[in-house]
């Protein structure tokens, strides 16, 4: 383990909004943001990123309202490749759906007429999750672009899309085999560390623990980075109370209808003891939807009844 100095060391965590984006969306760390991308696309020889233009990178996050992610960072490469990178926390309603729609609409937008299509370039959209978003598929790393039904061909690469599954990884620090994996070690567990592992101590990755280094922070990125890791963790209570307490409102609505279940068998057993072998639908009909309080009513009938009709009022 390496320490960058001889005091404790405390990094922020990488998922939260603010340290994300001051990590790999800074002016000052585009090497930290080209070496992930290189890593996750694998990217080399003349397809290696020589420099990217960041878009708004601003480092102030929207606390009141919002969103779950952890980035918004766009830039475009000297291609003229966009890419679109997002960390998300938690599954929101149609996720995948609004994954789409940013990617479209940073395509179309750029160029102002559709007689300017020739100029559209090529959007990559990086995704990376705290959760599980496609459980058919086992692999931590997913890539999805269109192609041809019949012969798999990927004709239509205008938007790609990447996906980071964090929970689906659960690699140890020694057994991380790629720069990806590196990275991805780093984005998951950067925030619990309090050293640099050996095995993350290679040029950028280190400059990214320097850029997550509480210690560098100012009074206001400290402000930022607990309101925003506050309004997460306070998103988090409200979904795991929620959840509990329809939990507790299923287990209630689960007794009462297995109450009602055994009440109805009860009865029914009684009535085919006194009145014969078999029930009329009409009646069973009656038993499946009667009430707990109505059953108890027939059943308290049933001894001094001389038939159904004294219990059902047929």
């Amino acid at each position: 383990m390496v320490r960058l100095d001889n005091s404790p060391m405390k990094f922020m965590d990488p998922r939260i909004d603010f340290a994300f984006k001051k990590i790999f969306g800074s002016e000052d760390a585009q090497d930290i943001l080209i070496s992930f991308l290189e890593s996750l696309m694998n990217l080399e020889g003349d397809k290696r990123i020589k420099e990217i233009t960041l878009l708004n990178p601003t480092l102030a996050p929207r606390i009141d309202g919002m969103k779950e992610s952890v980035l918004d960072v766009r830039c475009i490469d000297h291609r003229g490749v966009t890419y679109i990178v997002e960390m998300q926390i938690r599954k929101v309603r149609a996720f995948l759906k609004r994954i789409q729609y940013n990617a479209a609409k940073a395509y179309v937008n750029q160029i102002a007429s559709a007689e300017d299509y020739p100029k559209l370039n090529q959007v990559i959209a990086v995704t990376i999750t705290d959760f599980t978003l496609f459980d058919d598929i086992s692999g931590y790393v997913s890539h999805h672009q269109t192609v041809e039904t019949s012969s798999g061909q990927p004709l239509l690469r205008e938007i790609v899309y990447y996906f980071i599954e964090l929970s689906k990884f659960n690699k140890s620090s020694d057994s991380l085999s790629t720069m990806l994996d590196k990275w991805i070690h780093f984005i998951k567990s950067a925030g619990i560390m309090e050293e640099i592992p050996s095995c993350l101590n290679e040029s950028p990755i280190r400059h990214a623990f320097e850029k997550a280094l509480v210690a560098n922070m100012s009074r206001k990125e400290l402000e930022y980075y607990d309101k925003a890791g506050m309004a997460i963790a306070d998103a988090r209570g409200a979904i795991e109370l929620a959840l509990e307490e329809g939990e507790q409102k299923g287990l209630r609505k689960g007794l009462q209808k297995g109450r009602r279940e055994g009440e109805v068998r009860v009865l029914r057993q009684l009535l085919l003891q006194k009145f014969g072998p078999n029930l009329s639908v009409v009646i069973e009909e009656k038993l499946n939807n009667a009430s707990r309080e109505e059953i108890g009513t027939w059943t308290n009938t049933i001894l001094n009844a001389r038939s159904l009709d004294d219990i059902f009022h047929e």
